[in-house]
């Protein structure tokens, strides 16, 4: 039967009682971890989000103790003593333990369909369902906790750097490029939609224009697309917009935050029970930073290199262009590539020359997977000797001077892709990611940062037919190449940068544009009639006639922020209430159907396809 409270007060949490309480009365409050009744006595563990707590029932309230279950919720008064018998050493109090007085059963609770611990081989799906069950686990409280910590560490360097915390509306009008809108029907304006902000970029750089000069916001976003492991149709953005600065500027400030954050979080992971590892990685990710900055590189050298826009420089194995030396062979894979405007590179597996044929097809596959069409090896013996899946194409001569190129020694294995520029990249940063990962070549636990620049301004969309803005329409265009937009605007770069951990992006940004005449331009660039543009963005076009600031900005994904930080497998385990694959939430069956005189209220009616 559930008891009430009728007064009693909690004292302090379960992970709070130290030895210096020893002798104390304390009353807690939590779950039941477990029982375990041996006949005179009954030891409880008790949980709460602060750790666990062992409770001794021996004479007072022992027959009710000996009736508790797994999650029950309870509140016990005792007295905090040494531990009579063995101490734990992997809990924190595992030294103490508490004489129960009084024990109060506050509610009941049916047998769990899983077991609440660390650890547990269980369907994610299953997990879902029942999220508050999961969310009781101790790994996942640490990692929430750990999250609101690095919440207020950003809130409070911003706050000390003169930005502030200002509120965005979360019905917006819809944007016509980017990601896919959440719409939102309006019931007062029959046939109009509200939109889910993707960002709250217009209104940043309206509050630039309203003097603001400094805003951050942690900003709820939306973006209706395929999930990955992390990527959320609703997100956090730690979003911010700074006036009368250039890229460096931005760059410097977060520089100094993410700088700020590492130093500070080694404590935070100590507190909560982290890997020590991690406390390590952020101490010497933290140093090399106060020392020496974040290292900044060009997009195309980042795509030359590691065939990726968010390289991880946490190993080597950078990619090498062989085209010179291969234009002239007789492998007509590689001439045809070169002949139609595309490349030829390789990877450099070091001491990988006798890997099997079977795993060699496996990274075959990978590479297929990314629009190559095959991939070509050479395999170098530890006694020199060569095979080659192409070595009938090529004189000795020209064999030697490709390993020669590739800088191979006895006892690698070469790996090459010829075609466009974007698949050649793609397939071997892919291959070189499998490999680093599969290989071990890099310290799991350590944090490297590095900012991406100088990206294209403009990609081609074949499914528009048309040049679409990178990043979006507001991006300022490196002036220098401004000027040849109109002859090749494939070849104009945007002063924007993205700050990238361990081979994820972390965040991105830009200059934007403040110049008119070079927004008229770059709205005629992707294909925007000067009534489009006014129609779509007009309120921002008009700001922008009352002396706009220059002005720049930058946003983080803060899940995957805290996801990196915490060194975990996927996104969800740094949210509360995380979507699965297909955008739905399984523990309240969201997106549901409603009643139809909400739809007639709204004048919608649907229409859904019947599936072939």
């Amino acid at each position: 039967m559930a008891e009430a409270l009728n007064g009693l007060k909690r004292t302090c949490r379960c992970g709070e009682v130290t030895e210096a309480m020893i002798g104390q009365r304390v009353t807690l409050m939590g779950w039941v971890a477990k029982m375990r009744n041996k006949g005179g006595i009954v030891f409880v563990d008790l949980r709460d989000r602060t750790g666990i707590m062992q409770i001794v029932f021996e004479g007072n309230d022992q027959d009710k103790a000996a009736t508790l279950r797994s999650e029950f919720c309870v509140a016990v008064t005792g007295v905090v003593k040494k531990r009579g018998g063995a101490v734990n050493p992997n809990l924190k109090t595992g030294t103490m333990e508490v004489e129960g007085e009084e024990l109060r059963i506050l509610s009941e609770s049916q047998t769990p369909p899983f077991h609440i611990q660390d650890g547990i081989e269980t369907r994610d799906e299953l997990r879902l369902k029942y999220r508050y069950l999961d969310l009781r686990r101790p790994e996942l409280q640490k990692k929430l906790i750990f999250r609101s910590r690095l919440a207020q560490l950003v809130r409070d360097f911003l706050t000390s750097e003169g930005f502030l915390d200002i509120e965005t509306p979360d019905l917006i009008g819809s944007t016509p490029e980017g990601a896919r809108d959440y719409l939102v029907p309006s019931r007062v304006h029959p046939g109009r939609f509200y939109a889910l902000p993707q960002s709250p970029q217009l209104y940043k750089q309206i509050l630039m224009c309203s003097g603001v000069d400094r805003y951050y916001q942690l900003a709820r976003c939306f973006r209706d697309e395929d999930l990955r492991a992390d990527r959320q149709p609703e997100f956090t953005q730690i979003d911010m917009e700074l006036s009368f600065v250039d890229e460096n500027d931005v760059m410097d400030v977060n520089t100094r935050l993410l700088g700020y954050i590492l130093e500070r979080i080694p404590a935070i992971y100590e507190e909560l029970g982290f890997a020590p590892e991690l406390a390590d990685a952020a101490r010497a990710a933290a140093g090399k930073i106060a020392d020496s900055g974040i290292e900044k590189m060009p997009w195309k050298t980042a795509m030359d290199l590691y065939g990726s826009d968010k390289p991880d420089l946490r190993f080597g194995m950078p990619i090498i262009d062989v085209g010179d030396v291969v234009k002239d062979c007789g492998f007509a894979v590689f001439t045809g590539a070169l002949a139609s405007g595309g490349f030829v590179r390789g990877l450099n597996v070091k001491g990988q020359g006798g890997m099997p044929r079977k795993k060699i097809d496996k990274l075959t596959e990978i590479a297929k997977t990314y629009g190559a069409k095959g991939m070509a090896y050479v395999a170098i013996g530890a006694d020199g000797k060569v095979k080659s899946s192409f070595a009938k194409f090529m004189t000795e001569e020209q064999m030697s001077a490709l390993i020669s190129a590739m800088g191979g020694e006895n006892g690698d294995l070469l790996l090459f892709a010829a075609d466009s520029f974007k698949v050649v990249c793609a397939s071997l940063g892919a291959l070189r990611l499998a490999l680093g990962k599969e290989l071990g070549l890099y310290d799991e636990h350590e944090f490297r940062f590095v900012w991406i620049t100088e990206f294209p301004l403009l990609e081609w969309s074949d499914e528009e037919g048309r040049f679409m803005a990178m990043h979006h329409p507001f991006t300022m265009p490196m002036l220098s190449d401004w000027a040849h937009v109109d002859e090749d605007p494939g070849s104009v770069r945007a002063v924007a940068y993205d700050i990238v951990l361990n081979g994820v992006e972390l965040g991105g940004g830009s200059v934007r544009i403040h110049i008119d005449t070079v927004q008229e331009k770059m709205f005629e660039v992707l294909g925007f009639t000067p009534e489009r543009a006014q129609e779509q963005f007009g309120f921002l076009l008009t700001a922008f006639k009352y002396g706009v600031p220059p002005h720049a900005g930058l946003a983080y994904g803060f899940d995957r922020m805290a996801m990196l930080l915490t060194a975990s497998d996927s996104i969800r385990d740094v949210i509360a209430f995380p979507k699965v694959k297909d955008a739905s939430d399984l523990m309240v069956s969201a997106p549901t159907e409603v009643d139809p005189k909400q739809l007639e209220e709204l004048c919608i009616k649907i229409d859904i396809p019947e599936k072939e």
